[in-house]
């Protein structure tokens, strides 16, 4: 057996049992990734840089966005939000959609994961004071952060790669080349989502009661959260920025609130309390896939599904387009999109220099299917597994199927709208 063969066997294993034993998720990841190390020394596998494949800028985002978020929830603000939201929606399904919305609004210009961090805690108190299960909230927010990510330069690690690569800047998201640019396309599909959001949860009727009044004493750690969206917007500025910027910026923010809050208090438990909240699993599964499809990489793999676009779609651009949108839907329910995204760009590139076309369309179509594919199942964005990770924190497991009853609908739902209007707007 070559190494290709082995490598994909290994991978497939491993996605199937993420999908079917939801509990040991991380466990199956880093076990995983250690085979490919150990196959890689033997030489049965190549070797690669396994530390390096990891995203540290991610894993860092997520450790400082989860503990800014520990003292946030502290605070007890988001219990004034969810105060908020009770007031100005009629029952629980409208407080439901209006919690995805919300999230979808601060994920185009916050990363999916850190603003799942965010949101989800407001969730979970609307939740706790309704006594109601909180799971398809949770969820709907983070298929909702995974689509808006789309939207701007600063949503999403594909977004970035998309702007690098066609040298796009955080405008000409709005606006490129004298048409409508991508931020409308995904604008209008969450727009169509909304009604597909108020069907799932057409049963959610209860009214909202006028509760007791939560009281926030300490505003710091909002301040510290709002720091955390206008560093990140501000960053995105930067030219030749180090890669860990992201990273760096939630970490500090972390830091400056655990010093503040010691002195303050002068609790010698600061650090050790925050740290016992930030959720190791979500962080140790990201970190095993990571150097997991950092392996299949390497023998190739991906690199193949870039030459079988080009060898189907022959020189028609709508049979190419839509094998791109429909291709990296199917592709990123399961592949983490990001290493499949930065390998298919420059294909991307070639196909339409070879076809003598502006890439725009292929561009939008690879960033709409790849993101939005990922919303397909519980392990195929970062999004996804952090909400599931707060989910299990809180003793709610989530299975594959409760998770895609909401999802499928929602994905093809945003996934065509998206589809159609590129190629009405770029073909």
């Amino acid at each position: 057996m070559d190494a290709k063969t082995l490598a994909l066997i290994l991978f497939l294993a491993t996605y199937i049992c993420l999908l079917i034993f939801t509990k040991v998720r991380a466990f199956i990841a880093l076990g995983s990734a250690l085979i490919f190390v150990i196959l890689g020394l033997v030489d049965i596998l190549p070797t690669y840089d396994y530390l390096g494949e990891i995203d540290w800028n991610v894993i860092m985002m997520i450790a400082g966005t989860m503990g800014v978020v520990s003292l946030f929830i502290e605070s007890k603000m988001p219990s004034k939000l969810a105060d908020i939201i009770i007031d100005k929606t009629p029952n629980v399904k409208w407080a439901m959609v209006s919690l995805a919305l919300f999230a979808g609004i601060i994920s185009a210009f916050v990363d999916n994961v850190a603003t799942v961090l965010m949101v989800a805690p407001v969730a979970l108190t609307i939740a706790k004071k309704l006594k109601m299960s909180p799971v398809p909230s949770v969820i709907a927010i983070a298929i909702s952060s995974n689509l808006q990510g789309a939207a701007t330069l600063v949503g999403d690690t594909t977004s970035i790669l998309l702007g690098g690569e066609a040298n796009m800047n955080f405008l000409e998201f709005f606006w490129y080349k004298g048409k409508p640019s991508i931020f409308w396309v995904v604008e209008l599909g969450a727009l169509a989502t909304i009604f597909i959001l108020l069907w799932l949860f057409r049963e959610y009727k209860q009214p909202v009661k006028a509760m007791d009044k939560t009281e926030v004493t300490d505003y710091f750690p909002t301040v510290l959260l709002t720091g955390i969206i206008v560093l990140l917007i501000l960053a995105s500025f930067i030219e030749k920025k180090p890669d860990t910027t992201n990273g760096l910026i939630c970490m500090g923010l972390l830091i400056i609130g655990l010093i503040r809050k010691f002195i303050k208090t002068k609790d010698k438990n600061t650090l050790t309390n925050v740290l016992k909240d930030i959720d190791y699993t979500t962080i140790g599964l990201l970190a095993g896939l990571f150097v997991l499809i950092g392996g299949i990489k390497t023998v190739g793999v991906i690199d193949d599904i870039g030459a079988l676009f080009v060898k189907v779609g022959g020189d028609n651009l709508f049979v190419i387009y839509t094998l791109i949108v429909w291709a990296s839907v199917a592709i990123s329910a399961v592949i983490d999109n990001i290493p499949y995204v930065a390998t298919m760009l420059p294909v991307v590139s070639s196909i339409a220099s070879s076809m003598g076309i502006d890439p725009t369309i292929l561009y939008f179509g690879l960033l709409v299917g790849s993101t939005l594919g990922g919303n397909i199942t519980p392990i195929g964005a970062s999004a996804n597994i952090a909400g599931i990770g707060i989910l299990r924190k809180e003793g709610h497991e989530v299975s594959t199927k409760e998770f895609m009853k909401i999802s499928v609908p929602f994905t093809l739902t945003a996934v065509i709208t998206g589809y159609v209007l590129i190629w009405l707007i770029w073909a």
